[in-house]
């Protein structure tokens, strides 16, 4: 079979569900560890700073700081989860292990595992967020039905930053590589997009340039939802999240394609 455009569109159909289904029986072996690490990091950020910052804090946007804090500790974990799969684990089937290699030896296409894989990051992602939300409700942070509209803007920032992550998957030449995109992009833009303190706070200039971060849409999305208000703008939010996932994705795959079908 001839192979395709490293340009053409990725035609992945519903084949990518083995590669998926693949990833989630590993990791099924090690589920409740997988779980606990995605989730005790930004609970310990949460708790830590929302209730030893926030008790010498007034409201911070008309709620109290661990609420404010609450809802960027969402998405920022989310972000994490879905980055690190799209990277280190991405990368270790991709290189190390050989598992792409091998799936490539089956009818699968490598727009199959790419899909699969950015399915599968944006799941793992999803059950990171998920934990988070669980806390929030039993501690009482968020009790408005509207808090379940977070679930699919959950998803969507795993399906945007695992595309995102996949790119980086492409390129590096080794596990070192990913952490220029750490330094680079996913820290300063956790502290620009509003996950700890306002972004209107930031100069004018900064705040616009956040504006346009995915996370920063993430944001603006989930902060409402779990006080129990709609977002401003919920529309151009969620098509700014899927046009970056789109075109990440699409970019990913021409990567991949050099990388893997020369």
């Amino acid at each position: 079979m001839t192979s395709p455009s490293p340009y053409s569109l990725p035609r992945p159909g519903l084949r990518w569900l083995p590669v998926w289904r693949r990833n989630f029986l590993v990791w099924r072996k090690l589920a409740l560890p997988s779980v606990l690490g995605n989730l005790a990091d930004p609970l310990i950020y949460m708790l830590g700073l929302g209730y030893g910052l926030g008790a010498l804090l007034p409201e911070v946007g008309g709620v109290s700081y661990v609420s404010f804090l609450a809802a960027g500790t969402v998405v920022a974990s989310t972000m994490n989860a879905a980055t690190f799969e799209a990277l280190y684990s991405g990368f270790s089937r991709m290189h190390v292990q050989k598992t792409w290699d091998a799936i490539l030896n089956t009818p699968l296409t490598l727009d199959h595992v790419l899909a699969g894989e950015l399915v599968w990051t944006a799941s793992k992602s999803l059950l990171s967020g998920l934990a988070i939300l669980l806390v929030i409700a039993m501690l009482g942070l968020s009790a408005s039905p509207l808090a379940l509209w977070t679930i699919p803007v959950i998803f969507l920032t795993g399906i945007a930053f695992g595309a995102l992550g996949l790119i980086i998957c492409a390129l590096a030449p080794s596990y070192d590589f990913f952490m220029y995109y750490f330094t680079l992009f996913i820290t300063p833009m956790t502290l620009v997009s509003g996950v700890f303190f306002p972004a209107d706070q930031l100069p004018p200039l900064l705040h616009a340039i956040a504006a346009w971060l995915p996370l920063s849409h993430a944001v603006q999305l989930t902060r409402p939802l779990l006080n129990g208000e709609i977002p401003a703008n919920t529309a151009g939010h969620v098509v700014a999240l899927a046009g970056i996932a789109s075109v990440a994705f699409y970019i990913a795959t021409i990567f991949t394609r050099r990388r893997l079908l020369k």
